[in-house]
């Protein structure tokens, strides 16, 4: 149930939506990690400054924002619906899809006000839910906070605007630089601590991706394992499909797609998606998987793998845990940042967090 908030009147005359839409965006974060490939969002509905009932998308397949604040009015307040004003952090849909569409809901619960905070670019959506609210004589405030509705959602507009998954490039270091010792070595990099902030990243995002040599060399779980939440879809490039099902990306804890140059088909968890080229490449790898809806992907591959990437500007963020008492003489070099810009950096021990956007990308 929602406790009421109350806001003084003198309070409400100079403080326009942009209060109510924070919280809407507050409360969208609160599905970040269960939701894709659909957007977070959050809800509120306010009644003479005060808040009746809140919402927020919760899980891919369950219901929007806009049904859980309805549905978390209480009994008392049912009949102040009507004339309560619905703020919601994205457009509300007019399609069916896995629920009724929210426009209707909206229609039907006869809310005559609606404020938004920005358009949602899913063609199906994109500018008729705002018009089927304002046709049926719903008064519709758009955009409010919109930079900052649509930061919300970066990975969203990024696949449907972009086309491709948003992509974020992650890798460890030593302190001169090398993302590995010798070739067939391994080196345990970095330590517990961001360890665990690598596990929490992963929960974040739709799938994660590695190469055949790291699959093969490393034998990773790329599991959530060491954090609370959603393991991310395994994805795998394996273009002679030579990997052995002995490996922990084949256990089944997590679903896994093998894009590969030979075959496509389905069985349990496993995904074999085929790319028709000799040898894949970022574009035909982003290609597959928007095909498959995977709306994020942390790609921890190799160096080879991780440039391929960076030389085809194909990434929004990088993030690198380096090590800074950790030399590995003779190493595997890390990859080159290119035209990367510095975000800010973090300190885990002898662990530094440093982020990168690209500053070409829609959302960097």
């Amino acid at each position: 149930m929602t406790t009421p908030v109350y806001f003084p009147a003198q309070f409400m005359e100079h403080t326009p939506h942009a209060v109510f839409m924070q919280r809407c965006l507050q409360l969208a974060d609160l599905g970040a990690g269960y939701t894709a490939p659909n957007p977070l969002v959050g809800a509120i509905l306010v009644h003479d400054g005060r808040i009746i009932g809140e919402g927020y998308h919760g899980i891919y397949g369950g219901p929007h924002a806009e049904v859980n604040c309805i549905q978390s009015v209480k009994s008392a307040d049912r009949v102040l619906i009507p004339s309560s004003t619905l703020y919601v952090s994205l457009e509300p849909c007019c399609h069916y899809g896995k629920t009724p569409p929210c426009t209707e809901l909206i229609l039907g619960e006869k809310i005559k006000k609606t404020v938004i905070g920005c358009r949602d670019p899913f063609p199906l959506v994109d500018g008729k839910g705002i018009e089927k609210l304002r046709t049926q004589g719903v008064a519709v405030e758009f955009p409010v906070l919109e930079d900052l509705a649509k930061e919300k959602n970066h990975r969203f507009f990024t696949f449907h605007l972009n086309k491709r998954p948003y992509i974020i490039l992650k890798w460890a270091e030593s302190a001169n630089h090398k993302i590995a010792a010798e070739q067939g070595k391994r080196t345990g990099i970095s330590n517990a601590w961001s360890n665990r902030l690598v596990h929490k990243w992963r929960t974040e995002e739709a799938g994660i991706l590695i190469g055949t040599n790291t699959a093969m060399l490393d034998n990773p779980q790329l599991t959530a394992r060491l954090w609370t939440g959603k393991n991310p879809v395994r994805i795998v490039v394996d273009h002679q499909l030579r990997l052995p099902v002995s490996l922990n990306i084949f256990d089944g804890t997590a679903p896994t797609i093998i894009l590969n140059g030979k075959k496509d088909s389905l069985s349990g968890d496993l995904i074999f998606k085929k790319i028709p080229l000799e040898r894949p490449d970022p574009a035909s790898i982003l290609s597959a998987l928007h095909s498959l809806q995977i709306m994020s992907l942390l790609v921890e591959g190799g160096a080879k793998l991780l440039q391929s990437f960076i030389n085809a500007g194909s990434w929004d963020e990088i993030r690198i845990l380096t090590n800074q008492e950790l030399l590995l003489p003779g190493g595997i070099p890390s990859p080159q940042l290119g035209n990367a810009q510095f975000v800010k950096s973090e300190t885990y021990g002898p662990d530094q967090v440093s982020y990168y956007r690209n500053p070409k990308m829609l959302f960097p």
